[in-house]
């Protein structure tokens, strides 16, 4: 499950990283220059990444644990009426076989809705990652002068030089400027308050 939701969000992530480039119709002031960036990692090591990992992987527990207790309800009438059906009435045996097949309706649209659900909560997850991303790889991508910053291992890329490779940097900043919670950075940013001016001694009348 965990390689799956990582691969998800990753791949998700890699057209973002394969974006970035130099402006429609601009030609490089100088030599073109090229980083990479191992996205997987990037959604594995970065505190959001982990974040949005672990809030995926809650609801798919979530809706593995309801699918499982209806799944046993499910075994527990097909058990009755295998065990107890040749002893029941007709009325009885009509009753529980109509039970099992309404059971295994409701686990079926359970099992679509499930999908749904996971697939939304990935979805979301995702563009939130994407959102937060983005201008941190501009941002670097701009600041060091790089014409096209690509996946390293989604892009069709065959070799790329371990000095080219950014994904450090960015997981760096990504870790201790978007991952920072609004209120720690609002504080930490804030000057500290200028100590109050001290009041002189009034002078005594002579």
């Amino acid at each position: 499950m965990k390689r799956l939701v990582l691969s998800l969000l990753a791949a998700s992530l890699a057209a973002v990283v394969s974006a970035q480039s130099a402006p429609t119709g601009a030609a490089p002031a100088g030599p073109i220059r090229i980083a990479v960036i191992d996205v997987e990692r990037l959604v594995r090591d970065s505190s959001l990444g982990k974040e949005a990992f672990n809030r995926v992987k809650k609801v798919n527990d979530d809706k593995k644990a309801e699918a499982d207790r209806l799944q046993k309800e499910l075994r527990d009438l097909e058990q009755k009426l295998a065990d107890q059906g040749s002893a029941l009435t007709d009325e009885k045996r009509d009753q529980l076989q109509k039970q099992y097949q309404e059971k295994a309706i409701d686990f079926k649209s359970f099992q679509e809705k499930a999908t749904r659900d996971l697939d939304q909560a990935q979805k979301k997850e995702l563009a939130n990652l994407e959102q937060r991303v983005f201008p941190i790889i501009t941002q670097l991508g701009k600041e060091r002068g790089y014409t096209l910053i690509f996946n390293k291992f989604q892009s069709g890329l065959v070799f790329a030089d371990d000095a080219a490779d950014i994904t450090d940097d960015v997981l760096k900043r990504f870790n201790t400027t978007v991952a920072v919670p609004p209120a720690a950075a609002a504080k930490s940013a804030a000057p500290a308050a200028a100590p109050a001016p001290t009041k002189a001694p009034a002078k005594k009348p002579s």
